[in-house]
């Protein structure tokens, strides 16, 4: 039987390609809801990467065994050499698996043998099979879910074929696992926006993500989530590694989530990243019900918990609750406390929080917060601006912890950036590269981190956006920790105009001012008699 062969077209920048694919999940769109067809779209964004990328690896080894004069036979045998593959961080893809087949079959081509009568959901459904199969890591993670009624197959070969319209190299400018990531994050913003709310749940905006691990500095160690989403903590901490010249293997991630779909696109989006995945548990799972790293202590904790959460697995014996029971409709102050139990002797944390839990004293909140200020384990309180979560409106800020604080023991540093940022929809604002340099480079220069040595930086206070606050002033108010309360406002604008010409401008202006009332009354009156 002849093989059809697929045209392959890469577009020429990441526009394009995300264009192309987001015009995939239009096709199905129409069919399938918002959670339904993230599933589909983002299974075989997976597939696709890992076949071009195993392909690509293939074609390189053949070229060198057959410049080494090696035999055809002894290639075959070679190629089949599972750690060759391993060793390159790339996943083992069997035949009918790769993508060439599946495009190949798309439409029902295969007239006969093994193929003949299977729909390409089938195909599709025995490839992730086969790839768990063949990578354990992989186990128990890719989607299953192509071949249902609900599924359109001739919609789905459709998609297939758009999907081979873009190939991932590894070479040229950018690398394959780079662009796959860049791409990923970029269908999970997609899909968070189309889900509203739900979206939230699994998507963190990559600006305060980026504001998190910039402060943090998470160089090395064990990173932690406990409610880890699509695992955008971990991805931009093994970015912020690379960009500074680090080791991603310096660090080891930890994490936990909830809800099945999301641990599977975790693990997804950690295995295209090249992050090992094994840390996110064999399986889904609630945090306060079991904590699945119970005793593992960790060096850094980034997250973004479920806001104000009513209904959670709370126990009022829990060891975790050193500061006080949580409230039972409320889970704020037990994922914080849960988050302050699992940092070790040098541990520092942020996490993302609703403004509310700054200030309230409901259900014993103020009297936890004030225990957890005496301790003296907050080292930042940031506020964000509004609308950077397309799906909630709520006002958020970010918790930073550490459990050692060197010369600033005893003092909190506030930080109000509400005024910072640009709109880049109607709905949506954003952080620019200053603005996370400005926030990060400010909490840096208060704590005289290294990067800030290296950099000149000094610390000052700047009414209306920073200052460092003693504890004692942040008891004498009530333990409350909105920025706001402490930084003050902004100075206006100094005036430079002498007083004797303001006054005698103001005075010009004024009598301008009644000239053109005198003339505007006569003429109303004019009108006024002719009407009588």
């Amino acid at each position: 039987m002849a093989t059809k062969k697929t045209a392959v077209a890469e577009p020429t920048t990441m526009n394009e390609l995300k264009a192309t694919l987001w015009k995939a999940a239009d096709r199905l769109r129409g069919s399938l809801s918002a959670n339904q067809y993230k599933d589909v779209i983002l299974g075989l964004v997976f597939l696709k990467y890992v076949s071009d990328a195993f392909e690509e690896e293939q074609s390189i080894l053949r070229a060198e065994y057959e410049a080494q004069g090696i035999d055809e036979e002894d290639i075959a045998e070679l190629l089949l050499d599972t750690d060759t593959y391993v060793g390159e961080g790339i996943f083992l893809v069997p035949v009918a698996a790769r993508w060439t087949f599946l495009a190949e079959n798309a439409k029902g081509q295969a007239p006969s043998g093994a193929e003949a009568g299977r729909t390409i959901g089938a195909l599709i459904d025995e490839a992730m099979d086969q790839l768990m199969r063949d990578n354990p890591s992989l186990r128990g993670t890719l989607p299953r879910l192509y071949n249902k009624d609900n599924i359109d197959q001739r919609r789905l070969g459709e998609l297939v074929d758009l999907f081979s319209s873009t190939r991932f190299s590894r070479q040229g400018e950018h690398k394959a696992r780079d662009l796959m990531g860049e791409v990923y994050e970029y269908f999970l913003g997609e899909f968070a926006r189309a889900e509203g709310k739900r979206g939230g749940e699994f998507f963190t905006p990559r600006p305060v993500v980026r504001t998190m691990v910039e402060i943090l500095e998470p160089y090395s160690g064990r990173v932690y989530d406990p409610c880890c989403g699509s695992g955008g903590m971990f991805v931009q901490s093994e970015k912020f590694i690379e960009d500074n010249n680090g080791d991603p293997r310096e660090i080891a991630v930890y994490g936990q989530e909830s809800i099945e779909e999301t641990w599977r696109m975790a693990k997804m989006n950690l295995a295209i990243n090249g992050i090992e995945v094994q840390g996110l548990g064999e399986k889904w799972g609630d945090t306060f019900a079991r904590d699945i790293h119970a005793d593992t202590q960790m060096d850094y904790v980034l997250a973004n918990p479920p806001f104000n959460l009513k209904a959670w697995a709370r126990s009022e014996e829990d060891s975790r609750w050193t500061f006080g029971v949580p409230p039972e409709k409320n889970a704020n102050y037990a994922w914080i406390q849960h988050i302050l139990s699992k940092l070790n002797d040098s541990g520092k944390a942020g996490v993302v929080m609703a403004n509310g839990s700054m200030s309230s004293n409901t259900g014993g909140e103020g009297d936890i917060r004030a225990q957890i200020v005496e301790a003296d384990l907050v080292s930042c309180m940031l506020a964000l601006p509004t609308q950077l979560f397309r799906s909630t409106g709520i006002p958020v800020c970010v918790w930073f912890f550490a459990k050692k604080k060197g010369a600033r023991a005893g003092e909190v540093l506030f930080i109000d950036a509400r005024d910072m940022g640009h709109m880049i929809s109607r709905a949506e604002r954003s952080l620019s590269n200053e603005d996370i340099e400005k926030i990060a480079g400010t909490f840096h220069a208060w704590i005289g981190s290294p990067s800030a040595e290296a950099a000149g930086r000094e610390y000052e206070d700047v009414p209306g956006f920073c200052r460092t606050v003693p504890l004692a002033e942040i008891k004498e108010a009530g333990y409350a920790l909105t920025p706001g309360r402490y930084v003050g406002a902004a100075p206006t604008p100094e005036d430079s105009e002498p007083i004797d010409e303001k006054i005698v401008r103001l005075k010009g202006e004024l009598i301008e001012a009644f000239d053109e009332s005198a003339r505007l009354e006569k003429v109303v009156r004019e009108q006024l008699e002719r009407l009588v």
